[in-house]
C-alpha cells in the first residue's frame, strides 16, 4: 500500500526544481528534472544505487561524464550496480530526506550515497515546495545549534530509511565537513569543495606536487569544477570500495 502525507510520499519522487529553471535547457534530464534516465518502467537485473545531494551533486556547470556521481559510477562494477543521480540545485538536508523517502517503491534502493549540503539550508512546506538558504528572513533565528541538530535529525532518518529497506548508506559532503557520530559509512576527511588542489607530500608523486594557483571551476564560474569532481570521486572509491558492491 502507498502512503503520501501531504508532500511525503514513498512513491512518487517530488519533482526537481531544474524542472522549472534555466537548468533545463542547459542539461539532459529526465521528466522529473533529475540527472539520470527515466524510472518508468525500471530496469531490471541490477541493484539501484539512489545518489542524493545538492548542485554540487546534480553537477551545475558540469558536463555529462564529469560529475563526481558519473567518475564514481565509472569506477564501480557496473555489471552489478546502476546509479540513480537524485541531486536537486538548492537542495537543504530536509529535501534530500524527502526525496529519498519518495524512492522507496519507485527505486528500491540497495545503496544510498548522501553528499550533505549546507546545514543551514531548510525546505519550506506552503502553498509550495520552496528550498531556503543563505540570507532568506526565514532563517533570521537559527542558529549554529539549530543548524547541527536539524542536520543531525536528517541524518537519523536517513539511516532509519536504510535500516528500514534493508540498504547500505554512505556519507559524504559537498562544502562544509560536519561530524556524524556513530555512523559506520562517512567520508570526512574532505569534501567536494576541499578536496583540490591535492597536494601529495611524497616526493615521488611529483605529477601531484605541482602548486596550483587558479581556481578550478565549473563552466558557470560559480561551481567546482572538473578536478574536484574527479578527485572527490577517486577518494569515495578508495574509501568505499569494499563495501560499495
Amino acid at each position: 500500500m502507498n502512503m503520501k502525507f501531504g508532500y511525503y510520499t514513498d512513491s512518487d519522487i517530488p519533482k526537481s526544481t531544474a524542472l522549472s529553471s534555466k537548468l533545463k535547457k542547459n542539461y539532459v534530464i529526465n521528466s522529473y528534472g533529475y540527472r539520470c534516465p527515466e524510472w518508468k518502467p525500471l530496469p531490471v537485473g541490477k541493484k539501484n544505487v539512489v545518489v542524493l545531494g545538492c548542485s554540487h551533486t546534480f553537477g551545475e556547470g558540469l558536463e555529462d561524464g564529469d560529475v563526481w556521481v558519473d567518475q564514481l559510477y565509472k569506477k564501480v562494477d557496473q555489471k552489478r550496480l546502476r546509479f540513480w543521480n537524485l541531486g536537486e540545485p538548492g537542495a537543504s538536508a530536509d529535501k534530500v530526506v524527502r526525496i529519498l523517502y519518495a524512492t522507496e517503491k519507485v527505486l528500491f534502493p540497495k545503496h544510498i550515497v548522501i553528499c550533505w549540503p549546507f546545514w543551514s539550508r531548510r525546505e519550506r512546506l506552503d502553498t509550495h515546495e520552496q528550498n531556503i538558504m543563505g540570507d532568506h528572513k526565514t532563517l533570521e533565528s537559527e542558529t549554529e545549534h539549530t543548524d547541527k541538530n536539524n542536520f543531525l535529525k536528517n541524518v537519523f532518518f536517513a539511516e532509519k530509511f536504510a535500516e528500514k529497506v534493508g540498504a547500505k548508506i554512505f556519507h559524504c559532503f559537498a562544502q562544509d565537513v560536519y561530524e556524524i557520530p556513530n555512523v559506520l559509512n562517512v567520508y570526512s576527511k574532505t569534501s567536494i569543495k576541499l578536496c583540490w588542489p591535492y597536494w601529495s607530500t611524497q616526493k615521488s608523486d611529483s605529477p601531484n606536487r605541482i602548486r596550483t594557483t587558479e581556481p578550478n571551476l565549473a563552466k558557470d564560474g560559480l561551481h567546482y569544477g572538473v578536478e574536484h569532481h574527479r578527485r572527490f570521486a577517486e577518494l569515495l572509491y578508495d574509501r568505499f570500495k569494499s563495501r560499495l558492491k
